[in-house]
């Protein structure tokens, strides 16, 4: 299949970032692309640079929503699956949530994140609650799509389960900034995962300088043989496309010995 990353800035107006958004689309889709993924929080600024105030829900929207209702149309009519990443309102709860868009307009499900960090520029704790949606990985018409969003990319036990539910490829929205980890190794953790766990790896990242961080770009994708085979700018916004044959899954090493030599039955004496 052919897929695309779309690495955007995204300005205060989220009307405008939509909209771009929905453009990046048609020229993704006018390329070929089959499953097409944003950012984390592509359409609206990177709420988390600074902690929550007393009405952060106001920020968040319904999933279904005004966002998925567009994208839902868009992926009718070109007939490509659509990754989106937006900040959901559900209840008197807010998560960090990747709707999937089938190539039909309906939505596939939805991946909300686990892991919650906070520190400086992330103050993630103070907007999102920990995601309820466990490891969903979608069987779908192009192959079987997993999501790790952001800060789930860091435990291997997530990454782990993703291939053990039977994922071929795993699409990352991300928000990793300028200078935030040494050179080389947010790539090099995802060539591993792909190598461990015998998928495609599919980082995108936000782009662009905002309130108090600069995002990255650098977009990429990693075969499984941790390889990466296709990568964006650093700080241009771009749409990176990338062909993926996914019938090397099977020949990967994490098929043929990792996950086979597994001995699951001692693992709950060192996981807690």
């Amino acid at each position: 299949m052919k897929i695309a990353l779309i690495q955007q800035k995204s300005t205060n107006d989220k009307e405008f970032n939509i909209k771009k958004g929905l453009s990046a689309v048609k020229k993704a889709a006018n390329k070929g692309a089959n499953v097409i993924c944003f950012a984390e929080l592509a359409f609206t600024k990177f709420y988390p640079q600074k902690p929550a105030g007393k009405n952060f829900l106001e920020l968040a929207e319904t999933i279904p929503g005004p966002t998925t209702d567009l994208f839902s149309e868009l992926a009718k009519e070109v007939g490509s699956i659509i990754i989106l990443n937006l900040f959901e309102k559900c209840g008197d709860k807010a998560y960090d949530t990747s709707p999937i868009i089938n190539k039909d307009g309906k939505i596939l499900g939805l991946t909300r994140m686990i892991h919650i960090t906070d520190y400086a520029c992330f103050h993630e704790q103070s907007y999102y609650t920990p995601g309820d949606t466990d490891t969903p990985v979608y069987q779908t018409e192009f192959g079987k799509i997993g999501i790790a969003i952001c800060y789930d990319r860091h435990y291997p036990e997530y990454m782990r389960a993703l291939a053990l539910k039977g994922a071929e490829i795993v699409f990352i929205p991300q928000a990793g900034a300028v200078g935030e980890w040494p050179d080389g190794l947010f790539e090099a953790e995802m060539r591993v995962a792909a190598f461990q766990n015998g998928y495609y790896t599919a980082l995108c990242n936000r782009v662009g300088k905002e309130e108090c961080l600069t995002f990255a770009g650098e977009s990429f994708v990693c075969n499984p043989k941790g390889e990466i085979i296709a990568r964006a700018n650093n700080g241009m916004e771009e749409i990176l496309i990338c062909d993926v044959d996914l019938s090397t899954v099977k020949e990967s090493h994490a098929k043929k010995l990792f996950l086979k030599n597994r001995r699951p039955e001692l693992y709950g004496k060192w996981i807690v």
